[in-house]
């Protein structure tokens, strides 16, 4: 099926796809930023959990009693942190820090438990498990979104576990894509909650994806919700945030997913009616206070951890979006470090509530992620 793309989108999106956002020259490294240390740090967080098959999450639709089995039965690559999609981004976080420190002293372990994941065998059983009846909408898009993610991570490392482990990988790659390219034309309405089913959030890990593999296809639907979903909204009432379980803001998100799509100049004019409140003036992040986290030992209310680094780069995402010399940059930088400071600290591990996913989180963030290769 072709889609079709308004022409005043059509020519955004060509603008945006070949023009670097003159702010990004500007953006300072937030405080917290990857090095040696905290890399090792992130990645001892998913190298506990690769492989760690219990307490364990399952999404499941059992067809007959044949599929009652354990987890690396059911899906043996992405089976441990818990759920299959703490599983695939503690690939995901794996393979970053090896592209980004492939001298690292916890290299060769993260080498060794990424080759018992991506293998033939397993993958071709994760795309059966896909493929059952009854499971159209598993990990639609959060963990079909992370796993274009990994598979956009190991196509851009030159290395050659990480071609062997792409062309793995690839069969899962095609059918996550594909189930996504399926659902986007039907999806009427976006999905504005601060949890795994968010869109926003999902589409613009989609995009990023799709720049990698130069899937024109992916992009020009994603250029469709954007439109269908997105561009006509104003006033997000961003102070109704959070809600008590979110580890997503769906406002910053949507504007992140926005600044992929358009050009520098037509973000700025959009954002101007969609986040209204960002302040215009220099020096602070007041406007916009992190998330409070009470519990760090509840599954739910550890999400405030997640929101505090989720927020954090999409708000540097936003500034990286703006045309050069934009008066909300500051701010925004300056409530994207408030939320840095407040979260990475408790990327500790010491509840594994948090442990099996914040690493993730603080990779994504520390390591721009978002915002380049």
């Amino acid at each position: 099926m072709k889609h079709r793309i308004a022409p005043a989108l059509a020519c955004l999106v060509a603008l945006a796809a070949t023009a670097t956002p003159a702010g990004a020259a500007l953006l300072a490294p937030p405080r917290g930023a990857l090095d040696a240390g905290a890399a090792a740090r992130f990645a001892a967080l998913a190298l506990k959990c690769l492989h760690q098959e219990y307490p364990n999450h399952v999404s499941h639709t059992l067809n007959s009693a044949a599929d009652a089995r354990p987890p690396h039965e059911l899906t043996p690559a992405f089976y441990g942190c818990l759920d299959w999609h703490s599983d695939v981004h503690g690939h995901w976080l794996l393979v970053r820090l090896l592209r980004l420190f492939p001298d690292a002293p916890f290299a060769a372990q993260a080498r060794a438990e990424l080759g018992k994941s991506f293998t033939a065998a397993s993958i071709a059983r994760e795309v059966s498990y896909l493929r059952a009846p009854g499971r159209a909408s598993f990990e639609r898009p959060y963990g079909l979104a992370w796993l274009l993610q990994l598979a956009a991570e190991l196509r851009r490392w030159d290395d050659a576990d990480a071609r062997r482990w792409s062309a793995a990988l690839a069969p899962l790659e095609t059918e996550a894509a594909a189930r996504l390219e399926s659902y986007l034309p039907k999806l009427h309405y976006p999905i504005r909650i601060g949890e795994h089913d968010q869109t926003a959030f999902s589409l613009g890990l989609v995009w990023d994806w799709a720049a990698v593999t130069h899937d024109e296809h992916m992009r020009a639907l994603l250029s469709d919700a954007a439109q269908r979903f997105y561009l006509h909204d104003r006033a997000c009432p961003l102070s109704y945030e959070p809600s008590g379980e979110d580890f997503l803001s769906p406002c910053l998100a949507e504007a992140d997913f926005m600044r992929r799509i358009l050009a520098p100049p037509a973000f700025a004019r959009w954002l101007s009616g969609f986040l209204p409140q960002i302040p215009r003036s220099a020096g602070s992040g007041a406007w916009l206070a992190p998330g409070v986290v009470t519990d760090r030992a509840d599954p739910k209310l550890a999400h405030i951890d997640g929101l505090n680094l989720s927020r954090a780069w999409m708000l540097e995402g936003i500034a990286h979006g703006l045309p050069a010399g934009d008066a909300r940059s500051a701010a925004l930088r300056a409530a994207a470090r408030a939320h840095a400071e407040a979260a990475l600290p408790a990327v500790t591990g010491e509840h594994y509530e948090g442990g099996h996913w914040l690493g993730t989180y603080a990779v994504y963030l520390t390591s721009h992620a978002g915002l380049g290769p």
